[in-house]
């Protein structure tokens, strides 16, 4: 029988997406989707020559069109010199249903595994009408001599000691103190430089701020407005190129792993950007703009704006999930990465019809399911961007996903700002959010689902919460108002309030995760969103760390203390190993008007030691007595009294003073005071 050419190798495959090297083919497969295109004509360019196209290839029909993908085979020796790509996309005109097409326009492949900006890179030039060769970003071919990257060692998976530390890679290390190299400062290479402080600090996972390649030139310095779901940022690259980029990103992944810092990154696919209903026509909005965005069904189309943004992905769309699904999968297998939280995760929840889907909306459940990502931690911010899709707790679809709890950071705020009513709900976030999470038979939550945290990139720093008056932002200045000239009782209490919030998040059931400079007195300037703020506004300024050792101390030491502890963050809530109490020893006193509370914590069914918390948020001194049940047995200690001055206000067990039999013991205003007991079986004679 005679042996035919395969299909394939004449026409291409329609799958994978992307751009894909056949290395036992020696030739290019190239894919991409579009439902209402015409025509798709693939332009590949030299590096010498970014206007004009070494190679145009019209793709034919019927051979290199299956379905909605539109697929072609370019063998090595035809592509040539090539080192970048783009598409032509031709159809239909007609903005009032949506269709955007216009050949003259250069775009760049959704599935890009890396994405180049030529020199003559112009923004305004995708708004308007006319050619962008030579203006716009081109996808990257992939490297024909590269071999399989070494397989990637994953970290031990943390439970009890998971403490998540939120950071932006280039302002991570930015500043000039930052204390590494002029020429790394702000890359994933200067990141990696810096695991050491992240260890002392005694993290166990970095929450990385979005690296999702985004427009260099439009003022988006957080990250939330991606442009290509697969490439790692290269402005992040010690040399700003794509190649760099790659290994700087995959080498720092695994020197944290190494490390056993496990790498969780924030990433936004609820929408693009390519901005608004007028802004750039760069790839998905040239390529297909109905399939990939979601609109209103009127008879005129118009872009929906749930996310804010000006341009929410379909993530209904078959089309649109199987980006999403593709795009955590490379991030997961590729670059290493062991959790996703995605950025705006209530949109997820709306259908293709535009309604809120509360049950098992399509993405939500594949990626809950999908088998290469059962060991990935998924968090979700549960939410839209202005709160009228809440999902926190049990709402989310995503049942087994960790959820960002604004709750905990709204309750522990009000707590910490004097309101009133804050007693009860302090309590039930201090167990764990039972009441967002309910470990019930028909729920069976837990505890760890819920990321607690007082501030995070979004809002006040934790320094600014208690440096202005931001009743947006539960906030209260301590009597002066901003960072300048404050008098010294004012610092006090701002530093004894810093020390209440660590440890309170850090003693309470659930997941804590804190943002990087918290730990040493990072300041906005009061600036709640200075998400376009490239400067000292959003860059650590590590000299902090000195003038502020004795606060970088204490959160080092209530982190270890934590890790040490594992009766407190349990995979089941504290249940009968914990009372509440009030100041005189009895029940907590639940009125409106209170500001104090106490639990007895105990440790045996953990093996751990006995915790006895006080907690006062007066502004006068009170006096806890403890409750029968913490009496007797072996002396307690005060292992932490944020009301004490540095090195007192953390203590190592051993180096803390016995309380005796004091039959009330105080508690300064402001403060928190920790007691242990060592259980019986290590105590020695």
């Amino acid at each position: 029988m005679p042996v035919g050419r395969s299909f394939t190798a004449s026409d291409g495959a329609p799958f994978p997406p992307g751009a894909v090297w056949l290395a036992d083919e020696q030739a290019f497969n190239f894919s991409l989707f579009s439902r209402n295109a015409t025509g798709i004509t693939l332009l590949l360019y030299r590096a010498d020559d970014l206007v004009t196209p070494c190679l145009r290839l019209p793709f034919r029909l019927p051979h290199n069109k299956t379905g909605d993908m539109w697929h072609a085979r370019v063998p090595a020796a035809q592509a040539g010199e090539a080192c970048y790509y783009g598409y032509s996309v031709a159809g239909p005109h007609r903005p009032e249903e949506g269709l955007l097409f216009d050949a003259e326009k250069l775009l760049l492949d959704p599935y890009a595994r890396g994405v180049f900006f030529p020199p003559g890179f112009d923004r305004a030039a995708a708004c308007r009408p006319g050619p962008t060769a030579g203006r716009a970003p081109l996808g990257v071919l992939p490297d024909r001599t590269a071999t399989a990257p070494p397989p990637i060692r994953r970290p031990r998976r943390h439970d009890h000691d998971l403490v998540i530390y939120e950071l932006h890679v280039r302002a991570f290390t930015r500043h000039p103190s930052s204390g590494v190299a002029e020429a790394l400062r702000g890359s994933y290479a200067a990141l990696t430089a810096r695991i050491p402080y992240l260890q002392a600090l005694g993290v166990t996972a970095v929450e990385l701020m979005p690296v999702f390649q985004r427009d260099p030139v439009h003022g988006t310095f957080w990250g939330y407005m991606p442009l290509n779901f697969f490439s790692p940022h290269a402005g992040y690259a010690s040399d700003g190129a794509v190649a760099t980029a790659w290994r700087e990103f995959r080498a720092m992944v695994a020197a944290l792993h190494e490390a056993e810092i496990e790498v969780f990154l924030d990433v936004v696919y609820n929408h693009t950007g390519e901005d608004h209903a007028g802004g750039p026509v760069w790839s998905y909005r040239g390529i297909d703009n109905p399939s990939y965005y979601s609109h209103t069904r009127d008879i005129q189309f118009r872009l929906t704006d749930r996310s804010g943004c000006g341009n929410d992905l379909d993530v209904a769309a078959p089309v649109v999930r199987q980006l999403i699904l593709s795009s955590a999968w490379f991030w997961i297998e590729e670059m290493g990465i062991d959790g996703l939280r995605f950025d705006l995760a209530s949109m997820f929840s709306v259908d293709e019809s535009g309604h809120v889907d509360l049950a098992e909306p399509p993405i939500v459940t594949e990626l809950s399911t999908a088998s290469h990502l059962r060991q990935t931690r998924l968090i979700a911010e549960p939410w839209v961007g202005d709160g009228s899709l809440m999902q926190l707790g049990r709402a989310f679809p995503g049942r087994s996903w960790r959820q960002w709890n604004a709750h905990f950071r709204d309750d522990l705020r009000r707590f910490l700002h004097g309101d009133e009513g804050c007693v009860p709900v302090l309590m039930t976030r201090l167990y764990g959010s039972t009441d967002l999470f309910p470990d019930d038979r028909a729920h069976a939550a837990r505890p760890y689902q819920s990321v607690n945290y007082i501030a995070s990139h979004d809002g006040l720093t934790l320094r600014d919460l208690f440096s202005y008056d931001d009743a947006g932002q539960i906030a209260a200045n301590c009597g002066h108002q901003g960072i300048a000239d404050a008098p010294e009782p004012v610092l006090a209490l701002r530093r004894r309030q810093t020390r209440n919030a660590f440890c309170l998040l850090m003693l309470a059931n659930g997941t804590p995760m804190f943002q990087a400079g918290d730990e040493f007195g990072h300041s906005r300037g009061g600036d709640p969103n200075p998400y376009d703020r490239d400067d000292d506004t959003n860059w650590l300024d590590w000299r902090l760390a000195e003038n502020e050792a004795p606060l970088l101390r204490f959160v080092r030491m209530l982190i270890a203390f934590r890790a040490a502890h594992p009766s407190i963050a349990r995979s089941v809530g504290w249940r009968d190993d914990v009372s509440w109490h009030g100041v005189d020893g009895g029940d907590p006193d639940l009125r409106p008007v209170s500001r104090s509370l106490a639990f007895f914590l105990r440790g045996a069914a953990m093996a751990d030691d006995d915790l006895y918390v006080f907690i006062n948020g007066w502004d006068d001194t009170l006096h806890f007595a403890l409750p029968e049940a913490a009496r007797g047995g072996a002396p307690w200690r005060s292992v932490i009294d944020t009301a004490a001055d540095p090195p007192a206000d953390i203590l190592a067990p051993e180096a803390a003073t016995p309380v005796g039999d004091m039959a009330r013991l105080p508690a300064q205003a402001r403060s928190v005071r920790v007691l242990l007991r060592t259980r019986p079986d290590t105590i020695t004679g």
